[in-house]
């Protein structure tokens, strides 16, 4: 028999605290329960006791967060508390939002679309290659209505498949980041190709080239998945079943054929290489993935906490 350190109980079964080392009954043997002086030092590496609660959503603007500079209620019950672990419905708002920035609202600011100016603000090209603005604006921007809406379709499923493995932060860095590097692979190859076009205007030359279009960062979206989970069942133009990683091959062996021997990394007005090089990024940052022990869902479901869910898949991508 043992003497409970809180209450006096006699204990038949006594219980240890592994952090003070204290004797306690079954009602006072967790930490908690007998204000253990050992919770005021440990960090909790573990996570043993976190409940998987979000913290944040009831901090005040004042906490000193994110959440503290922007000015709009982002809490749960606020206008953007939808976006909260839902980022990729988020990219969604941004792409759709500058589509109607490139053909509404620069038009009527005297930027006509598809002019010089315009492909300066929207595209990477090989007219200003290293206009920095243009690697993040040219993932967002789109080459028109058909164009978005597929990417669109493609970055619904994916997207939030994605983010519930790597997180909001991880899924907008790798968005962001192979969308720009792939845009900069199909220019960097157009000059390697044709030097003589750095420089010159679009409109004066027929081997130069503009890229943009959320297709690069979606096919890095696709690469991290395959790795991930090859065997992932999704449904081409929401018909045909198959794996991902034979929907990804098809989508690989399509944009290598056209590019070597269909006309060109950019047939069709297609950036081919865009494709392969996001697709690259995708893949190896799933290796990385992988060999941290992360795990993609056996189920290709969209939206993410709190948001719908559903099966899906999808189908060929423009740039």
């Amino acid at each position: 028999m043992a003497t409970c350190d809180r209450c006096g109980e006699q204990e038949s079964m006594p219980y240890q605290c592994r952090l003070c080392g204290g004797t306690f009954c079954s009602s006072h043997r967790l930490p908690e329960n007998h204000d253990c002086p050992g919770l005021d030092e440990w960090n909790d590496p573990g996570g043993v006791f976190d409940s998987g609660f979000d913290d944040s959503v009831s901090q005040s603007q004042d906490s000193g967060g994110l959440a503290a500079k922007v000015p709009v209620d982002t809490g749960p019950g606020g206008v953007l508390g939808y976006f909260r672990g839902n980022v990729s419905f988020a990219l969604l708002a941004v792409m759709w939002l500058t589509f109607v920035l490139q053909y509404a609202v620069a038009p009527a600011l005297g930027v006509e679309a598809y002019s010089q100016q315009w492909f300066n603000i929207f595209t990477i090209n090989t007219t200003e290659p290293l206009a920095v603005w243009t690697w993040v604006t040219s993932v967002f921007a789109h080459g028109g209505f058909g164009h978005i809406v597929l990417n669109s379709i493609v970055l619904y499923f994916f997207g939030p498949v994605v983010e519930k493995r790597i997180g909001s932060t991880k899924l907008v860095g790798l968005f962001v980041v192979a969308g720009a590097l792939a845009g900069l692979a199909q220019v960097g190859a157009t000059l390697l190709m044709n030097p003589d076009v750095l420089g010159v205007p679009l409109v004066l030359t027929q081997n130069g080239s503009a890229v943009l279009g959320a297709s690069g960062a979606i096919a890095a979206l696709m690469g991290v998945l395959t790795v991930l989970n090859p065997n992932l069942r999704i449904y081409l133009y929401f018909i045909i079943p198959m794996p991902l990683w034979l929907a990804t091959l098809l989508f690989a062996g399509y944009s290598i054929f056209v590019s070597t021997v269909g006309g060109g990394i950019g047939a069709g007005g297609v950036a081919q290489f865009a494709h392969l090089a996001g697709l690259g990024i995708g893949l190896l940052y799933g290796v990385k993935l992988k060999r941290e022990g992360e795990r993609a869902p056996k189920q290709l479901q969209f939206g993410g906490p709190g948001g719908p869910g559903g099966p899906g898949g999808p189908g060929r991508r423009r740039p």
